[in-house]
Parts: structure tokens; sequence; C-alpha cells
């Protein structure tokens, strides 16, 4: 039996390119579900349930159903081996080769912590994937605010993930991530991404590689659910300034209602938000919005 692409199209085995079987990059094995339950989930531990799928439209999406239709318990972990309508910030579509990435959402419920400190779980995942990565690929990965994963490939600053927080009725919060981990460069949708191959890892088992990101988010969450949210006493905001490659730079903020502000990023406030110096000498401090890097590091 000839393999076929999602779109029907004859492949090649062993041919990772255009009209390849989905199993055919030998460089690409799928991940191991056994070996991730048996890693992951303990009694007393964050995580619960872990689910891979091979395909779906987006595991944020999925998720925030099967929240909604009470079928998953907090530390939920959806996993899709391939993701056709992954979603960023502002709704904008994000894709990629199957099994060239790692494409999660995780189901939290932080009834300790004021629903007004929840803002903080994209800016706390993100500490923990950078965490999680710097372990277990050799990869230095900064947060470029508020949500994305940067590395460096060829000395240029290059997005290599995104996190988007969505919530899931009164009392969740579904959070995902992507990560491109063996994109090639002539498989990048847009110059300015990268990948962890292309950024030099030591590793690019995506096994060991989820077990640390949930690892290190399963002690962050924790940490700060303990200190019922406050992102200073739980030690998340200096964490965040220290691995933040916004502040110190020259940013342009694109705010909703086409309203701009351009400054100098000077830090992140307690409630998460960046606070930008104009040149008027005004403080800005904004919860919402495109941060474009105007300055180098």
């Amino acid at each position: 039996m000839t393999p076929r692409d999602a779109a029907g199209n004859p492949g090649t085995p062993g041919n990772p390119g255009h009209g390849s079987s989905r199993w055919s990059d030998l460089d690409r094995p799928p991940l191991n579900a056994v070996a991730l339950r048996r890693g992951l989930l303990r009694e007393g531990g964050l995580w619960t349930a872990v689910d891979i799928v091979p395909r779906t439209g987006s595991t944020n999406s999925d998720l925030v159903a099967l929240a909604a239709a009470g079928k998953a318990d907090e530390g939920t972990v959806l996993v899709a081996e391939e993701q056709t309508s992954g979603r960023g910030r502002l709704d904008r579509r994000w894709t990629a080769p199957p099994r060239s990435g790692l494409f999660f959402s995780v189901l939290l419920r932080p009834a300790e912590v004021p629903v007004a400190r929840w803002g903080w779980l994209p800016l706390l995942t993100g500490v923990a994937v950078a965490t999680g990565l710097s372990r277990a690929a050799g990869v230095d990965t900064a947060l470029k605010w508020p949500n994305d994963l940067l590395v460096t490939v060829g000395g240029q600053e290059r997005k290599a993930g995104g996190i988007l927080a969505e919530r899931a009725g009164t009392d969740g919060v579904v959070v995902g991530v992507g990560i491109n981990v063996t994109l090639r460069a002539g498989e990048l949708p847009v110059p300015q991404a990268g990948s962890l191959a292309l950024a030099g890892a030591v590793s690019t088992d995506r096994d060991p590689l989820l077990r640390a990101v949930l690892r290190s988010l399963e002690e962050w969450y924790g940490r700060w659910r303990r200190a019922g949210g406050d992102p200073s006493l739980s030690g998340l905001q200096e964490a965040y300034a220290a691995g933040c490659a916004t502040l110190g730079r020259t940013v342009r903020a694109e705010l909703p209602g086409e309203r701009s502000v351009v400054g100098e990023a000077m830090a992140v406030d307690g409630d998460g938000r960046l606070v930008i110096a104009t040149g008027e000498g005004v403080r800005e401090p904004v919860g919402a919005g495109d941060i474009v890097h105007l300055r180098p590091a």
C-alpha cells in the first residue's frame, strides 16, 4: 500500500519532503506515551493524565472543550504530534511538520490564587519552559514579553515557540505551548523563525524534552500556588525579569485601537504588565499588545 499524506497525495518512504508519509521521517520518531506517563504521573503530583493524539486542529481548543464537558481534571496534558490549526495570540495561525516539535496543552485550576493574578500563568509557563529546555536541550531560551520563546541562530534572535492561555470555564485555564524542535532551515515558515536544532541543541529527543518542561512547569506552578499567586514571594517576577529579552530594549508596543507606544522596556510590574518609559518621561504599563524589539540586546 502506498503511503499518503493528509491531502491524499502519494508519499515516498524515507523522504521527509512534500507528499511523504507522516511516519517516514526517521529523524522524527513518535512520542512514547507509555514512557511519558511512567515518568510524569505520580501520586500527589500535578499531572493526572497524559494523552497523545496523532493529529488535531488545536490542543487548546480540544482541552477547553473537554474541560467544559467535565471530561478533564486539573493536570491533564494533551499532546499532538501534528497541529493543523494551532493558534497564537490575536488568533494567528501556526502550523509545523508532523513530529517536528512539541505541541501540547495543560489544564490548570489554581483555586488558591485570586483570579486577578491568573494573568501571570503565561509568564510562569515561559519561565518553566526556558528552565526545562536549558536543562534538557542545553539551549538558552530567552523570553519575549508576553508569550514568545526565543533562541539564537547564527547570531540572530529567532522565535522558536509560543504560549497561549485561555480560560476554561470559571475555575480553569488551559495553557498551550508550541516549540519548534527539529524544524530545518528549509521548513521555516518565516525567516524570523527558529528551532532548537538550528540553535545547536545537544538533544532533540522530544520525550525527555517534554518531561523536562512539564516537570519544570509543575515546580514553578506549585511554588506560585503556595505563594497565593504572589509573583514576588514566589520568585516568579524576578525569574521572569532575569530571562526576559525584552527588558532594556527599545520597543514599540502596538496596542488595541491602532495606538502604539515607543520607548524603553523598563520592567515587568506586579500585574505582569510591561512598563515602557517613553521619550516624554512617561512610564506606561502595557497589559496587552504586540511588542516589536527595535534595538538589539
